[in-house]
């Protein structure tokens, strides 16, 4: 065999590879997943590691969370395994619709704009984005952010009604930008250190934070003013019994009280009064 047919049949091999590994992640975007998840008896989560109290790596290692308990008791109805992946939240519609993860479950917030790339469960909690500045600023209202750096997580919700909603703050901060971070533990490292003076952030992630590291009496957590948001589960489009699923098993333990007693552990009242009950 002379060289110019070995290059063609490797060219050939790699196409072919190529072309099956984009039918494989194609047929896994295209199709309702949950015989897979119920025969391998696992399903594969993505989320922020640093998201507390929704979902965070501890020291030891170990993930825990609100989410990360809520979702096990979800899938221990089923006998499914979670596989917990660490994920740039950036970058987490691609990676769920690409395959790699099967879920997006850590706070996430159901907006229309996601609603385009991805299918949501029920809701089943409610969230507000605050602005987070230090007492000693000064800062009390949205108003006060006039000339002031702003900071806000990439790929967040928050950065996106920032976007969205120019009025409310966008207009007024300094060059109408907001400084983005992969997480908002540094983010919150630079309000500490007055690199930025205020930060747009889920009021969840900032009561739980400043309490844990006794900061909360030298912190203003202020309504932003932009409408109040709900956390759900996000979903690939074709995987509408896994979503079926999960919505049933929610309504179950709520209903038995398992769903308040994870609610209280970690926020110390039912987090899911405002829109579980609506049902």
């Amino acid at each position: 065999m002379n060289v110019k047919s070995i290059v063609i049949g490797a060219v050939t091999m790699v196409a072919s590879l190529v072309l099956v590994a984009c039918g494989a992640g194609d047929s896994t975007a295209k199709r309702d997943n949950w015989s897979s998840y119920e025969e391998s008896k696992k399903i594969t989560i993505g989320f922020d590691k640093t998201f507390v109290p929704m979902g965070f790596e501890e020291k030891t290692g170990q993930y825990t969370g609100f989410d990360i308990e809520l979702a096990t008791a979800v899938f221990n109805k089923y006998g499914i395994a979670i596989e917990w992946q660490p994920i740039d939240w950036d970058l987490k519609e691609t990676e769920l619709n690409n395959g790699n993860i099967d879920l997006i479950w850590n706070g996430y917030s159901a907006t229309d704009e996601r609603r385009e790339k991805v299918l949501f469960t029920d809701d089943y909690m409610a969230n507000l984005q605050v602005l987070v500045t230090k007492k000693s600023s000064k800062i009390e209202t949205s108003a006060d952010m006039k000339d002031k750096v702003l900071g806000a997580q990439a790929g967040s919700s928050g950065y996106a009604v920032f976007e969205a909603q120019p009025a409310i703050l966008k207009d007024l901060v300094k060059n109408n930008e907001a400084t983005q971070y992969a997480t908002f533990n540094e983010a919150l490292i630079d309000l500490k250190n007055d690199r930025i003076d205020g930060l747009l952030i889920d009021r969840v992630y900032a009561n739980y934070y400043l309490q844990q590291e006794g900061l909360i009496k030298d912190y203003n957590i202020i309504d932003a003013g932009f409408e109040k948001e709900a956390f759900a589960v996000g979903a690939r489009k074709a995987d509408t019994t896994l979503v079926d699923k999960i919505n049933a098993a929610l309504t179950e333990l709520y209903a038995d009280g398992s769903f308040q007693k994870i609610s209280d552990k970690w926020f110390g009242e039912d987090v899911a009064a405002d829109v579980i009950k609506k049902k």
